[in-house]
């Protein structure tokens, strides 16, 4: 599905010079849900932009279903973190959700219609005439999944889909995704801060190194597929790979590791 190869970025020039990201390669299977995480400043958030091409990157290239990837591609969707600044207040939650589906699906009564089915698809059923101000923070940015859903991505990229909301909010938002994850056989690539998230979630977890971010390490996530805040989190599996991951973050070694 994803292929990224050797992928650097860098902002500004000469003595002023700032690299986010160096030669970083990853490749996500078709259906995959992969973590990023790293330590604040590791280019996170750079990465997804570039493999989003909202960015271009200064070096290497990212590939897209056998695509090379040069600006925004179709079949991709972006939620970010700030719901708030994502969602349009003045428009209806219907409305938001089918915003971008202008491009791809003539007459309004039709967007309105696969706008109500995405709503349902994140529980959201007969909110659509709502303002999104009038929703909790965990409701709104159901709103915005509901709008990355609608126009039915191949990748779905979450660029801390989950770092403002409150922890309960936050459980059912991630129960929320692999759900959708499971009943469109979406693949995500997911960027968080929260380690026992990234695993949680995860099929694989990548450990990017400090500034300028290379892949430090990429970990399998060999957890049942069904999965449960509790239960879950207290196998012997689960509380080791955490673990690792969290040392793997916390350490300042830049060296990637097999």
């Amino acid at each position: 599905m994803l292929e990224v190869t050797n992928l650097t970025r860098a902002f500004g020039h000469g003595a002023a010079a700032h690299t986010a990201i160096e030669a970083v390669s990853l490749s996500v299977a078709h259906g995959e849900l992969v973590s990023i995480v790293g330590p604040s400043g590791c280019g996170k958030s750079t990465l997804l932009r570039c493999i989003a091409g909202l960015i271009a990157p200064t070096g290497g290239r990212v590939v897209l279903r056998g695509v090379p990837v040069h600006d925004v591609p179709d079949g991709l969707a972006v939620v970010l973190q700030d719901y708030g600044r994502s969602l349009y207040p003045w428009l209806t939650v219907r409305d938001n959700v089918a915003l971008p589906l202008r491009r791809t699906l003539r007459g309004r009564a039709a967007r309105r219609t696969a706008a109500d089915a995405s709503l349902a698809a994140v529980a959201l059923a007969g909110v659509g005439d709502k303002y999104p101000w009038q929703l909790s923070g965990g409701m709104q940015q159901r709103v915005a999944i509901a709008r990355a859903l609608a126009c039915d991505p191949a990748l779905l990229l979450m660029d801390e889909p989950f770092g403002s909301v409150d922890a309960q909010t936050r459980e059912d938002l991630e129960d929320l995704v692999l759900r959708v994850r499971r009943e469109r056989d979406i693949t995500i690539l997911l960027v968080t801060h929260d380690i026992d998230e990234s695993v949680y979630v995860g099929d694989r977890v990548i450990v990017l190194t400090p500034g300028p971010g290379r892949v430090r390490a990429d970990l399998p996530v060999r957890l049942p597929e069904s999965r449960d805040q509790i239960i879950t989190k207290e196998l012997p599996d689960f509380v080791r790979l955490r673990t690792e991951v969290s040392r793997l973050v916390r350490s300042r070694d830049t060296r990637a590791v097999s």
